[in-house]
């Protein structure tokens, strides 16, 4: 069994968590088994996203279950607020120490440093803050790969590279074949429009 926690935040980016939380619940349904999710947040009230989303958390951060995967998503909220938050950066150092793996996907990168688990790493994080992580010191920042595993710590880059992240992280508990299955049943196949210059297929 395995026991995904999604930390949620306000001005969290949506699809930096709703997309992991995909691939992880995918991957429960063809296993059926007893893998589970959960969303964890400071506090019990519906947060507010950096899209507009509202979610409500299942848990705080003082009544979750024991946590495998410890997921932190970015936005404007983990790299304004959330750093100088003491609450949320040290349940994330003390959280992060007992998970079997902790995952940051884009700036989440920044929210890491701050708590610790980032710092002496590599990491991945958005393009367009790459210059910013790096310059906090402590960090060897990967420019070139969608994702990155260093030990037990998971990042990838910017928002939709936390799908591939998640993919990954499900083929390492529970293989290739399941992880491959998971991107067929959410019809995983990357053929974004506008990357070259071919006509749309209608």
């Amino acid at each position: 069994m395995t026991t995904y926690g999604l930390l949620v935040f306000n001005s969290a980016e949506e699809l930096d968590f709703v997309g992991p939380w995909e691939v992880f619940m995918a991957s429960r349904m063809l296993r059926e088994d007893a893998d589970t999710g959960v969303l964890v947040a400071e506090r019990s009230e519906p947060v507010q996203c950096s899209k507009g989303m509202r979610v409500l958390p299942h848990h705080t951060l003082d009544d979750h279950p024991p946590l495998d995967v410890l997921l932190v998503p970015g936005g404007n909220g983990a790299r304004r607020v959330e750093p100088n938050n003491p609450v949320v950066t040290g349940w994330i150092a003390k959280t992060s120490e007992r998970a079997a793996w902790t995952v940051g996907v884009c700036t989440g990168a920044f929210l890491l440093h701050a708590a610790g688990p980032a710092r002496g790493r590599r990491v991945a994080t958005h393009w367009n803050h790459e210059d910013s992580l790096e310059a906090l010191g402590d960090v060897t920042v990967v420019r070139d790969a969608r994702y990155v595993v260093d030990g037990n710590l998971l990042t990838s880059q910017g928002v939709s590279a936390g799908i591939d992240a998640a993919l990954w992280l499900v083929g390492r508990l529970h293989g290739r074949e399941h992880a491959r299955a998971v991107r067929r049943m959410i019809q995983y196949e990357p053929a974004p429009p506008y990357m070259a210059d071919e006509p749309l297929a209608l």
